[in-house]
Order: C-alpha cells, then structure tokens, then sequence
C-alpha cells in the first residue's frame, strides 16, 4: 500500500511539472512545459545557415513595384494611399469580390495611372505571388489567412507588409520569423498607431531622456464594435466567439514597444493576463450568430514584466460602450505623456501634479516630432488615413525599401506583439499563470542598442 501510494503521489508532482501528462496541458500551439510556476514554450532552433534578421538591409529599390492582396475596406484605403506617393508602381490586386477589384481600378484611373492586373478567388494569391515582377506585397485580408500568404509571398521572394495582427498564434510567429531570416526579404506588420503624431514626438521625447527612465507603459484598443459586426468584418466576430484573450493587441502595444525598446536592449519576460466574463459579447453572438457563448471576454488585462523590470499593461475590449482609446502612457521618472482621454504632458523641472499648459505642450509636441514627419506632416493629413498616419506608416515603408535601410517595424516586432494573443489565451485558461515570453530574437535582443528609425 505503501508503495502504491508513494507511486500516486510521484504521479502528482510529474502532473504539477509537466504539461503533457496526466490530462494538464496548456493549450498552446508549440510545445510547452511548466518550470518554476511559469509556463515555458519550447524555442525552435535556427535551421543551419539561417542567420538573424535583426538590422535586416536589402538592395535599393528606385520603384517599388507593389501588389494588393485583400482589398476590402482597408486595402482600398491603402490603394488610395499609394497613389500619393512617388517611387511607387501599382501592378497587381487580388480579392475574392470582383466589385472590389473593379474599385481599385477606379482610384488608379482617377490618378491618371495605368491598370493593374487582377486575380480573382481564395488561392489566387498564389498566382500573384508567382510573378517575378513584384516587389511588395501588400496583404489586408481578414486574419486567418494572414500567414499563409505572407509565407507564399515571402519564399517567393517578395518583400510582405501586413495588417495587424499579422500572426494569431505563437507557431505562426516562429514561421515567420524563420522564413524572413532564411529568405532575406522584409516582413512588416503594419501597426499603423506607431505613426502617430503624438505617439513619434513622445517617443522621441523618450529616448532623448525627457521623462527620465521610463518603467511604467500603458496601451490598449478599447473601441466600441459589436453592434456593427453584421455590416463589416463579420469574421471578426466569429473569431472573438472561438477565441479567449486580447485578440487585438497590437495597437495598443506597438508604440509602447518601441518606447522600451523590446528586442532593442530590453525584451518581454513574462506575461500574466486576467478577463472578465462575456456580457455584450455574448449578446453579439446570439443576435448575428445564433450562438450562447462567446469565448472571449468582455474587458481583457495583460501585465508584461520586460527583462529589466519595466511593466507594460495592455487592455482590450471591443463590447463596451464607452468611448475609443488606446491610452497610450508613459511614466519616467521626471515626467508622464498621456494620449487619452486627453493629451498631456508632465515635466520635472516645468509643472509638478498637473499637465503643462496647451501652448508649452504643442511647443514640445512640434520641437520633438520626427524630422521626417515634420516634412510630410501637411500632405499626411490631406490624404489622410486614421488623421494621416497611415499615409506616414506607407511613407516610411517605401522610403525605406527605396533606400535599403532597415524598417521601422521588422519581423520580430510583428511576431512579439501578435504573441500576445495566443500569451493571454494560456494564462487566463491557466487561472492567470504567468507564461514566458518567447525570443523571437533567439537570444539577440540586446544587440541593437535602442529604436531609431533609420534614415
């Protein structure tokens, strides 16, 4: 009895250890175990002669020769866009509605520019990508089908920007990781909030040490969108209704990021993340699926522990009436920058409790935009796009390729911050355990010193 007992009980702790045994598992979509209270996922090695992609440079392109995969709502916008900037030709749309191909070539021959070719259906992407005639690919599809196109596109040989998220799950990020180190071509995720006015100059203030060293950030996408589900994105809804945890996070997170420069001296440790239950999502569910459940949880918080000890908070909820935020707030120790609901700026040395006046914030807003910002500051808000950073987002992108600089935003930032979907998801079903942050880097995120944007 004895032995028998002592056997039941090693069972036990084998349970406690492992998470493939003994019915726990983690539901993660790479290997995982548990070690020291933490949830640990499994980093594949590098393939031989696969090298980092960190500071990834590329041959000059004098014209970017750009296709469109996915031009719904926004991969219209993004057409419109492109028309507005030089060193560009558009040669290619692809969708799986003709009245949206016939759309785009509206906006190409209203600029006075020649036709695209387009591909029509599911797979014609394919097609596309088989040319050798392209350049970049432009992907703004719905989620699901995100990676796989890049993937094509990638090993094709084609450079890949992407809407946010570009990954949905942590094997997702190791494939695209892996494809940009062993193919030598950019992938981007367009994480257009990082182009914001506001989000450039406090960034810059960051990094030339106006709040002091910065330990605190916030972000978040808190915008009302379940009663319109029915009219736009309808598989947005289907994806919330399977899918726990922030399934969105990477507008939030992205301009924060860059402030602590994640994979660029400091990295994220570790993630706990903690929802409440479905409500307003449970009552989209029924009244356009039919449904009574909803996975994802109305109001959603993750907590990252960077490697150095900074904390970064991260919300999202798209049920809740109340108006849209991404928070966006710094906290130094000689100053505080705050988005929403208001911009504020405070300053040791300048204000004490209180934000510094209006004028002495525009003042400092203008004195530490970007200089190419600045540049372009008048014609990004006349062609506009989310107030103009979209068109300084597409800017830099081709300035970038024209000039075979860096991007602003590379493979692993694209890969850290779509992680926080899948993160979240094995913490909350986890009762909150923490979960390890994957190094998409593979031990290389001290190499870079700090994000800058390349010039």
């Amino acid at each position: 009895m004895r032995t028998r007992l002592s056997v039941l009980l090693m069972a036990a702790i084998v349970c406690l250890l492992s998470l493939s045994s003994c019915g726990k598992k983690v539901p993660a979509s790479v290997p995982a175990t548990i070690k020291n209270g933490m949830i640990e996922l499994k980093t594949p090695p590098r393939a031989p002669g696969q090298v980092s992609a960190l500071g990834l440079k590329c041959d000059p392109i004098d014209t970017v020769r750009i296709a469109f995969v996915g031009v719904g709502g926004r991969g219209t916008s993004a057409v419109s866009r492109y028309t507005h900037i030089d060193g560009v030709k558009i040669v290619a749309f692809c969708d799986l509605k003709q009245e949206r191909l016939d759309i785009c070539q509206n906006i190409l021959k209203e600029a006075g520019l020649p036709e695209a070719d387009n591909y029509l259906g599911p797979e014609a992407y394919k097609e596309l990508c088989d040319r050798n005639d392209i350049d970049l690919v432009y992907i703004a599809t719905d989620w699901v089908v995100h990676v796989p196109i890049s993937l094509y596109a990638l090993e094709h040989g084609h450079h890949v920007a992407c809407e946010v998220p570009m990954m949905m799950t942590i094997d997702d990020c190791w494939k695209l990781v892996d494809a940009c180190e062993r193919t030598r071509r950019h992938c981007m995720m367009l994480e257009n909030c990082c182009y914001d006015f506001f989000e450039m100059s406090a960034l810059n203030m960051a990094q030339q040490g106006l709040f002091g060293e910065v330990y605190h950030v916030e972000g978040a996408y808190i915008h009302f969108l379940s009663e319109g589900w029915d009219r736009s994105e309808t598989w947005r809804l289907d994806y919330n209704m399977e899918n726990r945890g922030d399934n969105y996070p990477t507008h939030g997170l992205g301009p924060i990021a860059q402030v602590l420069n994640i994979h660029r001296g400091d990295k994220m440790d570790y993630l706990v993340a903690m929802d409440t239950p479905s409500y307003n999502g449970k009552v989209a569910a029924k009244k356009f699926r039919d449904a009574d459940y909803c996975k994802d949880g109305d109001h959603t918080i993750s907590l990252i522990q960077t490697e150095k000890k900074k904390l970064i908070e991260v919300q999202h909820n798209v049920y809740a009436y109340r108006p849209y935020t991404r928070m966006y707030q710094l906290t130094g120790t000689e100053g505080f920058a705050n988005k929403y609901p208001q911009e504020g700026i405070s300053v040791k040395g300048i204000n004490g409790h209180t934000y510094v006046s209006q004028e002495v914030m525009d003042s400092l807003l203008t004195a530490y935009r970007p200089a190419f910002a600045k540049a372009i500051e008048e014609k990004a808000k006349t062609v506009g796009g989310h107030g103009g950073m979209d068109y300084i987002m597409d800017y830099r992108l081709i300035y970038c390729l024209r000039n075979g600089l860096p991007l602003d935003e590379d493979v692993y930032d694209a890969a850290e911050w779509s992680a926080v979907q899948e993160l979240s998801r094995i913490s909350l079903e986890n009762n909150s355990m923490p979960v390890r942050f994957p190094d998409f880097t593979r031990g290389e995120w001290n190499v870079v010193d700090g994000f800058h944007y390349a010039l």
